[in-house]
């Protein structure tokens, strides 16, 4: 893949207005806005969807319909198969030529995994926005509460516009490009670790936390920030890199951040959760790039 030549991002404002002109004008031109409300803690958004959404919107259970917890040992996130996930697109009501609006509370950490996975299906058009519901709020943009139904659509998912890599592939690239490990720092260095049976970090990877993608508003980094950024860890445009976290849902956040600044990486979709439960892969703990210690196994998820 090459950075993608389609926009990732869209503001609160530019989401209105498409909105307000669809509906006033009759265009045939369609746009569809996906609540993606997701967090560690609180990974159930649908009661506060119901409590109030972008007009329209659509809500995307992401452990139903962004996962497929009936994979084992492709950690606590495995990607959905090409089947069932166009059956999800069709249930949003989807169609060939939408465009996709994918928007959460947190700075689009959670939304980004639709994202990805709907650029993964080759689906056209598919956006954030920018600052999710926060930003949309604050420029005075209305509100609704309830539920949503969708007219069922026709889309359908071909897998493999979006790179991948497996947990060999991970092991390996640091010797001739870069990891990048999306959690917080304090896990990564082995501080703490809420939910997977080791702590620590894949050896040789950066840490390289999402929450420094955004900004104070949650919104993304301007690109040449992000270039900044992306730089000091030793990544520029043509890096072979690759991202993960806990489970392959905020990686494709880090994922989307590279391609704002025209970086290309791959996606480690079991991350941390697969890592972490094979006892033959080693870990590293404390800073960057760690050492590695000896592995002590762990129970699967």
């Amino acid at each position: 893949m090459t950075a993608s030549p389609m926009p990732i991002l869209i503001t609160a404002d530019d989401l209105a207005r498409r909105l307000d002109d669809e509906q006033t004008a009759g265009s045939n031109t369609r746009t569809v806005v996906l609540d993606v409300r997701w967090s560690l803690p609180v990974p159930d958004g649908r009661p506060a969807f119901l409590a109030g959404h972008i007009p329209g919107a659509i809500y995307v259970d992401l452990d139903r319909d962004l996962a497929d917890h009936a994979v084992t040992g492709r950690g606590r996130h495995p990607l959905p198969a090409e089947a069932a996930f166009t059956e999800a697109m069709r249930s949003w009501g989807l169609r060939d030529g939408d465009t996709v609006v994918v928007m959460d509370d947190l700075g689009n950490q959670s939304a980004a995994r639709a994202w990805w996975l709907l650029r993964h299906a080759g689906f056209g058009d598919v956006r954030m926005l920018d600052g999710g519901l926060r930003a949309w709020a604050a420029a005075g943009h209305p509100l609704e509460e309830g539920t949503t139904t969708a007219e069922r659509g026709d889309a359908t998912a071909h897998f493999g516009a979006m790179p991948l890599i497996d947990a060999d592939g991970v092991a390996a690239l640091p010797a001739t490009g870069v990891v990048l490990d999306s959690r917080a720092a304090e896990r990564y260095r082995g501080e703490v670790e809420p939910i997977d049976p080791r702590a620590g970090h894949v050896p040789g990877a950066r840490s390289a936390p999402t929450a420094a993608n955004l900004d104070a508003d949650g919104r993304f980094l301007a690109p040449d920030e992000l270039r900044a950024k992306y730089a000091a860890l030793g990544i520029e445009p043509g890096t072979a890199t690759a991202a993960y976290c806990g489970s392959g849902v905020t990686a494709a956040h880090q994922v989307a951040a590279l391609a704002l600044a025209g970086i290309d990486a791959a996606l480690f979709p079991g991350s941390w959760s697969q890592w972490s439960n094979e006892p033959g892969r080693p870990v590293a703990t404390g800073g960057e790039p760690g050492d590695p210690v000896p592995s002590v196994g762990g129970s699967q998820n």
